[in-house]
């Protein structure tokens, strides 16, 4: 999105020192900045504000400041970087039409925004969060740089505890919210399920009474969170609900195909994405696009084009024939319990599953770890533990090492990959791949 570096200064209470530049869209990260842009210095583990040289030899139109002013660029000189590029989103969102979807939950998300963009994608300019930004710099980064002509934009929203996702929609301000599931993951910063649930139901809650919910009528919990919004309530789920899947059935390369069914009609949808569990994802997002009217045909043709974010469900086949299944972007309970459900459908004569640790789960965490390895167990497959002893099993602590514990492998062989963000699993993925 464009603005000028007056405008912005307008609207971050900020003062502008330099020429009154044009500005298109906003970067963190002077590693990914794009020429034109605004760079946003953030000040954490590391200062942003000592890398403004480097974002204005990337080609930065302008700089946000608490600092001295920036010599030959545009500098937008505020008391706090942060809150500079929350106000700024939120005068980003205002330029948008009132097609906002914002989506949070605890475990498909981030494939559901990827779902949900694809669907609505066959009859609208969308713009959607990038991986998973889905945290109080990603939610006004989506919106400042959502293109000029963007007609919906899809807002991925996390919470690490209560009142953040209020926090990101009084800046997203959406029309349509959708709840994936309430499961436990993050319990270490809400509580229990009933906590986690009361902070996912803030979306929801902050929907105007002309909004639609979209809620996954697999959890009570989730159900639940109709009595928080005066919106219209619309219910997913397989076999239930106003959008609804029967006739599931996953072929040999995990994907799944099914017949949607809906008040807008019905229509045959094969997935593009891997995993019996993204049928859910897939039915919310064929319901944020159904409410916004797209024609049921073009939903289950965007459905079957969808393509996820990187390291979820990435099926592969290793130089020496062993397929790789590669699911390391995060993980908690219900996700892990999913992907190893996925890798017993694979045809293989040994099936493993580098496990990393499932993070903040708080006091469930070494129950929930046992539970997933008893699991592991009935399925037949084995566990390698990387970086934690949790799975009951004497963990590795390196790339090297889990290649070691998991041998020669060979066309009889299917591996799956997963663990929390901590834990860099995709890197075990990529060794075995080459």
């Amino acid at each position: 999105m464009e603005f000028t570096a007056s405008e912005i200064a307008r609207v971050v209470g900020g003062t502008l020192v330099g020429p009154d530049v044009e500005v298109d869209g906003a970067g963190i990260d002077t590693r990914t900045l794009g020429a034109g842009q605004l760079f946003v210095p953030v000040v954490g583990d590391r200062d942003g504000h000592d890398f403004i040289p480097a974002a204005v030899e990337r080609g930065a139109a302008a700089v946000l400041t608490s600092r001295a002013p920036q010599p030959g660029v545009a500098s937008i000189v505020v008391a706090d970087a942060v809150e500079a590029l929350t106000a700024l989103g939120g005068h980003a969102r205002g330029r948008l039409p009132d097609r906002v979807v914002g989506i949070t939950g605890s475990v498909g998300k981030t494939s559901t925004k990827d779902l949900a963009a694809a669907a609505l994608g066959r009859r609208y300019v969308v713009a959607a969060s990038e991986k998973s930004f889905n945290n109080e710099l990603g939610v006004p980064l989506t919106l400042i740089n959502a293109p000029n002509d963007t007609e919906v934009a899809v807002i991925e929203m996390g919470a690490r505890g209560h009142g953040h996702i209020e926090a990101l929609c009084r800046v997203a301000r959406p029309t349509i919210a959708v709840v994936t599931a309430v499961e436990l993951v993050h319990a270490e910063g809400m509580g229990g399920l009933d906590e986690i649930a009361r902070a996912k139901g803030e979306l929801p809650a902050s929907l105007p009474a002309d909004g639609v919910a979209v809620l996954n009528a697999a959890y009570d919990r989730v159900t639940a969170m109709a009595a928080r919004t005066t919106a219209r309530v619309v219910r997913y789920g397989i076999g239930t609900g106003e959008v609804r899947a029967s006739d599931v059935a996953v072929d040999d390369e995990l994907r799944a195909s099914f017949l949607l069914e809906s008040e807008w009609g019905s229509a045959r949808v094969r997935l593009g994405v891997r995993g019996e569990h993204h049928v859910g994802n897939a039915l919310a997002a064929a319901a944020v696009a159904l409410v916004s009217d797209v024609p049921v045909d073009e939903v289950a043709e965007g459905l079957a084009e969808g393509a996820l974010s990187p390291w979820r469900m990435e099926l592969s086949t290793a130089p020496g024939g062993a397929r790789v299944l590669n699911d390391a972007y995060n993980a908690g309970p219900a996700s892990v319990a999913a992907a190893l459900r996925a890798l017993a459908r694979l045809a293989a004569e040994r099936r493993h599953a580098v496990l990393g640790p499932m993070a903040e789960l708080g006091a469930e965490g070494p129950e929930e770890h046992r539970r997933i390895a008893a699991l592991a167990d009935d399925l037949g497959i084995e566990v390698v533990a990387f970086q934690t002893d949790a799975y009951g099993r004497p963990p590795v602590s390196d790339v090297p090492q889990a290649l070691a514990a998991l041998g020669e492998l060979g066309p009889g062989d299917a591996v799956l990959v997963k663990g929390s963000r901590v834990a860099g699993l995709e890197k075990v993925a990529e060794a075995i791949l080459g």
